[in-house]
């Protein structure tokens, strides 16, 4: 599955399998005996990275207990993927024809896509180069939201804010200065609703 580790994946699809045969999630022993892991703790390991993907919940009240509840994940849903999006100065997204598994815990209301992020003006709010995006279109946002943004048909990601007639996309980068440009040189393509590091690596 996509965004996940082999490891994470075996332990992913022996638990959803496990649930969905019993009704109820394996223990830990079950998990470390019919998947190989040396120690416990791997196992447990990996559950709270299963989690905090997520694709599993569970209370986490004692590690080295059964599971008692684990309900998987709401969902994957494929979103597509649209190239790349500056977070320095502006540039061209160019659209590809792929699409990407993300969480539906990821996902806002209405359409949503996904964008690679170049540069590094947004790195203080832990947006790195090369970090994927997860986007919700709509034309509007709130002061402080971060935002995908159209400049003269150029596309950026910054921190969005409206100054009666102008637009301020700010970055989040001491060293870099705010985007300034008269409201109507301004397109807001869509919310940032969520980001995803090294999900998948075929893209470039």
């Amino acid at each position: 599955m996509a965004g996940l580790t082999p490891a994470q994946d075996r332990v992913y699809q022996f638990v959803k399998g496990y649930v969905g045969r019993h009704g109820h999630a394996p223990s830990y022993e079950e998990i470390r005996i019919n998947l190989g892991f040396k120690s416990l703790n791997a196992v447990a390991k990996h559950l709270k990275q299963l989690e905090e993907r997520g694709y599993l919940r569970s209370p986490w009240k004692n590690r080295k207990r059964a599971l008692e509840v684990v309900s998987l994940g709401t969902g994957v849903g494929a979103v597509p993927f649209l190239g790349v999006v500056a977070a320095g100065a502006p540039i061209e997204a160019v659209e590809i024809s792929e699409s990407i598994e993300v969480p539906d815990d990821f996902l806002g209301q209405g359409a949503n896509f996904a964008l690679r992020v170049k540069g590094d003006s947004m790195i203080d709010d832990g947006i790195r180069d090369g970090d994927i995006l997860i986007v919700t279109r709509q034309p509007r946002a709130e002061n402080g939201q971060t935002v995908v943004a159209l400049v003269n048909g150029e596309s950026t990601v910054k921190k969005f804010y409206h100054h009666e007639s102008q637009i301020e996309l700010r970055p989040a980068n001491e060293n870099m200065k705010p985007i300034l440009v008269a409201a109507g040189e301004v397109e807001i393509v869509g919310v940032v609703m969520g980001l995803l590091r090294n999900y998948r690596r075929g893209f470039h």
